[in-house]
């Protein structure tokens, strides 16, 4: 899942940042391996919702020479980031920036998109992205498939045991508020060790949009779909997909600004 909000008093931003790429290993995730081949081929590139700026890193590191930029409104995930000074970090969120053609790519990865709860969120973001493109630009994304229903899998029996930074062991496990009502998942994300007298816990809000939904809000965001696909080795998305994953383009014929 995507890093949670709303830490309990106790368990700041930074200390959930820097368990962030100890349970989410950069070097293992798909989304990575599918994004960093379109950052290469890229200019100027913005990440929307960069957290570590694992992605960046890594793109600086296989070569990338052109502007690489990190937005994310979590200062801690930024503390992690800004080990690399090679790279533009700016703390905010979409709505915050006014980019005006810059970017060749924004992408926005580890399904942050469902982190858009209303659809006015979505289309504020939907065309501050389209705004931040140059005219062949693309935006990539990618949101779960509330078909396959992945949050029947967040349960305290799914947690992950791994270790931070100073080899602690450190339990994660999620737990969803039930039941589920419309779009919206609420869930509760708990950290355990022996490093905290009691478990750490942070609360989140995730939107389960459907293609059809989804590719109206593009449109409406002057957004043109280009492909989508099920899962990240590029397979056709069908209802049993577990992904959305889209790229779109900024669509020349749409009036949106």
């Amino acid at each position: 899942m995507k890093r949670t909000r709303d830490l309990q008093e106790g368990f700041t931003d930074a200390e959930q940042a820097a368990l962030y790429d100890r349970l989410h290993p950069p070097q293992e995730r798909n989304d990575f391996r599918f994004y960093l081949p379109m950052i290469m081929a890229a200019d100027a590139v913005l990440d929307v919702g960069c957290g570590t700026g694992a992605l960046l890193h890594m793109a600086r590191q296989a070569g990338h020479i052109g502007r690489l930029v990190g937005l994310d409104p979590a200062a801690g995930m930024l503390e992690q980031a800004r080990r690399r000074s090679d790279i533009e970090w700016i703390l905010g969120d979409l709505s915050s920036v006014a980019f005006d053609r810059e970017f060749d790519l924004a992408v926005m990865t580890g399904h942050a998109f469902q982190e858009l709860i209303t659809d006015g969120e979505v289309r504020a973001a939907f065309g501050s992205a389209r705004s931040s493109l140059a005219d062949d630009g693309r935006f990539a994304f990618e949101t779960r498939n509330p078909a396959a229903r992945a949050w029947e899998d967040w349960t305290p029996d799914h947690g992950v045991d791994f270790e931070d930074a100073n080899g602690n062991p450190i339990r994660w496990e999620a737990d969803v508020e039930l039941p589920i009502t419309g779009d919206i998942v609420h869930f509760r994300a708990t950290f355990s060790g022996p490093i905290w007298s009691y478990p750490q816990e942070s609360t989140g809000s995730l939107r389960f949009l459907d293609a059809p939904r989804l590719n109206d809000l593009l449109a409406d965001a002057g957004l043109a779909v280009e492909s989508q696909y099920g899962y990240w080795d590029r397979s056709l998305l069908t209802d049993a997909s577990p992904e959305i994953i889209t790229i779109a383009h900024r669509n020349r014929a749409s009036r949106a600004p």
